[in-house]
């Protein structure tokens, strides 16, 4: 038993949330045909938020609170530009995570909430920016803190977006059938390999938007509230 005694009772409240999460938020996704018929496009993007955002935050206030549970497998926090580098890492993360804040009047329901095919910005780079950036995050992240709690955590989220994957082109190919499976030749998931064999064609100018500036300002802003949110998660007894 005491070559256990590193696995913390977190690591299982962590993988329950993470579950959780999955299910809520994917489940809900799946749903949505069907949801939107019933209450509307407006009400059921609200419904999603609603359960989303407060899971999603219990799971990041949760994480930052017991990062540090478990065995502590290495440390690099001292190695010369190890911090530097997370955060780069983190920064780039960020531009794949949020390709949805181009249509932000969506996401807070104002306009009718849409799901949109498109092979533009980012998309040329890798089809489910989403599980790449999250897959980059996980990365730094893991990197970073070495521990077992942070290796559990990063399993659970990189395994959810693998599954986003699938999910997502399901849905996609539901709705738009053949038109997707043409977008669908020319993209890929893997970052940058549709380019590479000449599927696809990086368009530089297409990523001068306000949206990508949003996410620069974003992340400057991140920076200056990361050691506050540490600061205020940890006062928490979870």
């Amino acid at each position: 038993m005491a070559a256990l005694s590193w696995l913390t009772p977190s690591h299982f409240i962590m993988v329950g949330l993470l579950v959780g999460f999955a299910i809520a938020h994917s489940g809900l996704a799946a749903l949505r045909p069907r949801g939107e018929k019933l209450i509307g496009a407006r009400a059921y993007r609200v419904l999603f938020a609603l359960v989303s955002i407060p899971f999603a935050s219990v799971l990041i206030i949760y994480f930052i609170i017991h990062r540090y549970d478990g065995a502590q497998l290495w440390n690099v926090q001292g190695v010369p530009g190890m911090f530097e580098g997370v955060w780069i890492a983190s920064a780039i993360s960020f531009i794949f995570l949020y390709p949805a804040t181009f249509n932000l009047l969506e996401i807070a329901a104002v306009q009718k909430p849409e799901i949109h095919l498109y092979e533009t910005g980012i998309i040329r780079i890798t089809r489910h920016p989403q599980m790449v950036g999250q897959v980059l995050w996980c990365i730094a992240h893991t990197l970073w803190l070495g521990t077992t709690f942070m290796l559990v955590t990063s399993a659970g989220l990189i395994v959810h977006h693998l599954f986003g994957v699938w999910h997502g082109d399901r849905r996609w190919q539901v709705k738009y059938g053949d038109a997707f499976l043409k977008v669908k030749e020319r993209t890929s998931v893997v970052p940058f390999l549709a380019i590479l064999q000449g599927r696809q064609e990086l368009k530089l100018l297409e990523f001068v938007k306000p949206a990508y500036l949003g996410i620069l300002l974003f992340v400057m802003g991140f920076w200056w509230v990361h050691p506050k949110l540490i600061q205020a998660s940890q006062q928490l007894t979870w």
